[in-house]
């Protein structure tokens, strides 16, 4: 495959899993009403392992675990880690907020991705950054403070936690020696051993088995923790770093959207104008050449 031909499928990926993951935020935000956010968490996670390697089976893929040591590493960092703290900022954070302090995960990228990755931006995906960390602002308005202190130290943590998980799948696994769909796999696995423990030793609340909580639970299990990482796992594998976790601002936005469409949480001006930010940055990232030094 040509790299154009390898990017144009990268980017097509990531706007399949912009519809996915944004509407997974109201989902998630909802299903609170019926169970605890650790429990959920380990159930979702669980069920997606359990479809992953389903699929690993059907496509006669190999079930051999990758190197065990960044596989799990990847696994506490991208499952139990980022996912366990979303779902618990969503307890007092609404989805939209939430979303969006997630999502700083490209800033944070950009951080790691320089002296661990190597990769270097280029000036205009410098200003292009610059242009999206602006619209996080405007849509933050740390001003008027950023509502529940503990939900958003949680939803920044888990971007950081993201950042994290795509510099060691990056460093682990560049070499294209483990498919995305068997390291999607067993991170899952690991990652939901994580969460199990969790949910184990964290008193919640009991779970209120409904049809709009099995919903959301098959909603999370098949589509966003499912199949929406393989997808994930082959963009980190064929764009830079920082490109994808810069284009990727677009799940947060179409969140917000969602947010206000189907949960009544309506953007106010500022919000609006760091949308519009935001959303011009992407176009002008989305354009620009990859590059890595």
């Amino acid at each position: 495959m040509s790299e154009s031909a390898s990017r144009r499928g990268a980017l097509l990926a990531l706007a399949v899993l912009t519809l996915v993951w944004s509407y997974n935020w109201v989902v998630m935000k909802q299903v609170l009403q019926y169970s605890g956010p650790f429990e959920f968490a380990a159930i979702r996670a669980v069920l997606a392992t359990l479809v992953l390697f389903a699929v690993l089976a059907l496509r006669g893929e190999s079930l051999r675990p990758p190197p065990l040591r960044p596989a799990i590493l990847l696994g506490l960092a991208q499952t139990t880690a980022f996912q366990g703290l979303v779902q618990w900022a969503l307890v007092d954070g609404g989805a939209g907020k939430t979303a969006l302090l997630a999502y700083t995960m490209p800033f944070w990228l950009l951080l790691l991705a320089w002296p661990l990755l190597r990769e270097r931006p280029d000036r205009r995906r410098l200003a292009f950054a610059g242009l999206a960390a602006l619209g996080l602002v405007f849509v933050l308005q740390p001003w008027s403070g950023l509502g529940a202190r503990l939900s958003a130290l949680l939803a920044l943590a888990s971007g950081l936690t993201w950042a994290l998980a795509v510099v060691i799948s990056k460093r682990a696994f560049a070499d294209g020696s483990v498919t995305a769909l068997r390291l999607t796999s067993w991170q899952m696995g690991f990652g939901a051993i994580g969460l199990c423990v969790v949910a184990l030793f964290v008193p919640e609340r009991g779970i209120e088995w409904s049809a709009p909580f099995v919903w959301g639970l098959a909603y999370n299990a098949v589509l966003a923790s499912g199949l929406a990482w393989v997808l994930w796992a082959l963009i980190v594998q064929r764009l830079p770093a920082t490109v994808a976790g810069i284009v990727s601002l677009a799940v947060p936005i179409c969140g917000v959207l969602l947010a206000w469409l189907l949960l009544g949480e309506r953007p106010d001006a500022w919000e609006g104008v760091g949308i519009a930010l935001i959303g011009a940055a992407l176009i002008g990232i989305s354009r620009a050449p990859p590059r890595s030094v």
